[in-house]
């Protein structure tokens, strides 16, 4: 067992950047960790940039981008700055020369190209370089705690020369980021200043947060080395979340925690080399100051008693409601999305195989490795009307990358570095996979294709538009390929195509889910159904901590089913998906 992480004895630097898959608890732990060190007499900052951050419902006081003391614990201050908010700033100042001297579809195509994820996280960066790049604030805070840290992607794109060169005004092959960059102006030396502070191994510690899942360990990872392959290399790993004990009469509990600690087991190795704390599994939510405290106490397992919430939400539908939509329906093509760790794959297999025990035959394809769906499968027999078939993105992305630097033409080493890290975008494995993707519906016009993970509306939008922007986004080929090109109208058509959005019932994937909902919304794409995935309240455990816990999912359940979804399905948590089969 780990030990129980402590920020009195653990922390040792002014700078403090937490990061991790959304729903892992950045943000509490960083509140937790503000809190603690305010106790001890240090004057502390907590900055969140987490669009999907609850700071405000943390400390129960409302939050703007300028600092503020929270009056209930002396020396610490707390500033929320909303990363959409300063992304449409960014935007609007980025496009604004342009109104008047450019068509109107053009200025449109170039507001798209700005509302992408990288817009996102550089505007975000660019709010907080001024508190890195600030000597004062250095010396009026003994620490400063950010809620999320950039990308290694977005650190090593604002180091290299060719961002900050005349290239990207000249550049034709449509790099995925030029958009985001075109804003950057004369802000080099801050940024340079605020990345030598992040890689000072005496000024700042990289937090990575992770539950005991595999797919936030593997997320920390890839974090881990990324951002160390920059310099940032004082880090350490945070668990939050490890169930100390569990009641051996209740299955769930007793699968909740044996799968908690397979999970670790398989941490990566990499990972393993990291000073490594933990936090435990609570029944009391994490908000006000006292259960702030009390998680990174000597004493954290105390118990709070919770409002009694016993509103009984409206008769949700399953998952065979889902299935049975679908075939009533004879949707084509069905598409399952939402955010990593969400069980995506799960979900379009076990629609898959609903769908062929009903008599209809069936392609899945997945970007999960090949392996995965093999374990899900290794017990039951493939129905004979199903076929299965695996996209590796790593394959699909490195032929995409060739393709790219091949039809660039002559370039110098600069705009060769430049043009290999924009290739680093999150656009750009959306556009290879989605590719094949296209092409697999293609081949398969005569059976039901269901398909683990869409793009993102913004990538749809822009792989629309190519042709209208410059051909933007398809600038591999010079133009969008016919299979792309047919499966887009297709997408917008609810009577062809139905989309899955899977979510949890907790804040971040819920907040996640909504965003991406507005997404495809914008790129005229309305979700049919929405499923939230690993339900404790489904389960009907009776763990005293773990029935806490999953009466706290209520307000979450509801909020999708009332606000959010025209059709919403509950699937209980369970320790893996046992997927019945007939020959």
């Amino acid at each position: 067992m780990h030990t129980l992480y402590n920020p009195k004895q653990h922390v040792q630097t002014p700078y403090l950047f937490f990061t991790g898959k959304g729903g892992v608890g950045k943000t509490s732990v960083a509140c937790a960790t503000a809190v603690a060190l305010a106790d001890q007499g240090k004057k502390v900052l907590l900055v969140s940039t987490d669009p999907a951050s609850n700071l405000q419902d943390v400390f129960e006081i409302e939050l703007s981008r300028e600092p503020v003391e929270i009056p209930s614990v002396k020396n610490l201050y707390a500033s929320n700055i909303d990363p959409e908010e300063a992304a449409s700033v960014y935007r609007e100042n980025t496009v604004r020369p342009y109104r008047d001297k450019l068509p109107e579809s053009v200025v449109n195509q170039m507001e798209e190209q700005l509302s992408g994820a990288c817009t996102v996280e550089i505007a975000a960066f660019d709010e907080f370089s001024h508190l890195l790049a600030d000597d004062g604030i250095f010396k009026e805070y003994d620490h400063v705690l950010f809620d999320t840290a950039p990308t290694g992607h977005t650190l090593r794109l604002l180091t290299l020369p060719t961002a900050w060169s005349g290239y990207l005004e000249e550049a034709t092959h449509g790099a995925s980021c030029l958009g985001p960059l075109s804003g950057l102006g004369d802000k080099k030396d801050m940024y340079q200043k605020a990345v030598e502070s992040l890689s000072d191994g005496k000024k700042t510690t990289l937090i990575l947060v992770a539950r005991p899942e595999e797919s936030t360990l593997i997320e920390a990872n890839r974090a881990s080395f990324e951002l160390g392959e920059i310099g940032i290399g004082h880090q350490m790993l945070i668990i939050n979340g490890l169930l100390q004990t569990h009641d051996e009469n209740d299955e769930v509990s007793a699968a909740f925690y044996e799968g908690q600690q397979e999970a670790v087991k398989k941490t990566p190795e990499e990972l393993r080399a990291i000073q490594t704390f933990s936090l435990p599994f609570v029944s009391y939510s994490l908000t006000g100051i006292d259960r702030l405290r009390q998680i990174v106490s000597d004493t954290p397992l105390v118990e709070f008693k919770e409002d009694d919430d016993n509103t009984e939400l409206a008769p949700l539908s399953e998952l065979k409601d889902v299935i049975d939509d679908f075939s009533d329906n004879n949707t084509r093509v069905i598409f399952t999305m939402g955010k990593g760790g969400v069980g995506k794959t799960s979900i379009a297999a076990a629609i898959a195989v609903g769908l062929t025990e009903k008599g209809h035959k069936v392609h899945l394809t997945t970007t999960d490795p090949a392996a995965h769906l093999d374990y899900m499968f290794k017990d039951s027999a493939i129905h004979k009307n199903l076929s299965i078939s695996s996209i590796d993105p790593e394959v699909e992305v490195d032929n995409y990358k060739k393709e790219v630097i091949t039809n660039a033409g002559e370039l110098n080493d600069d705009e060769i570095a430049y043009l290999q890290e924009d290739l680093e975008s999150p656009c750009t494995e959306e556009i290879a996979v989605f590719r094949a993707f296209a092409d697999v519906v293609e081949r398969s016009e005569q059976e039901i294709v269901v398909i683990d993970t869409a793009p993102t509306g913004h990538t749809l939008l822009l792989l629309d538009s190519s042709e209208a922007y410059h051909k933007e986004m398809s600038r591999s080929t010079g133009d969008t390929p016919e299979s792309v090109k047919k499966l887009l109208p297709r997408l917008r058509n609810p009577e062809e195509t139905g989309v899955v959005v899977v979510t949890l019932p907790e804040a971040t994937p819920v907040f996640e889910a909504t965003r991406l909902r507005n997404d495809l919304i914008r790129a005229e794409i309305t979700p049919k159904w929405w499923v939230i995935n690993r339900s404790l309240y489904a389960t009907g455990t009776t763990d005293n901590v773990l029935k806490i816990r999953a009466a706290s999912e209520k307000q979450w359940i509801k909020k999708v089913q009332e606000e959010l979804a025209d059709n919403c399905a509950l699937i209980p948590w369970m320790k893996e998906v046992k997927l019945a089969m007939n020959k």
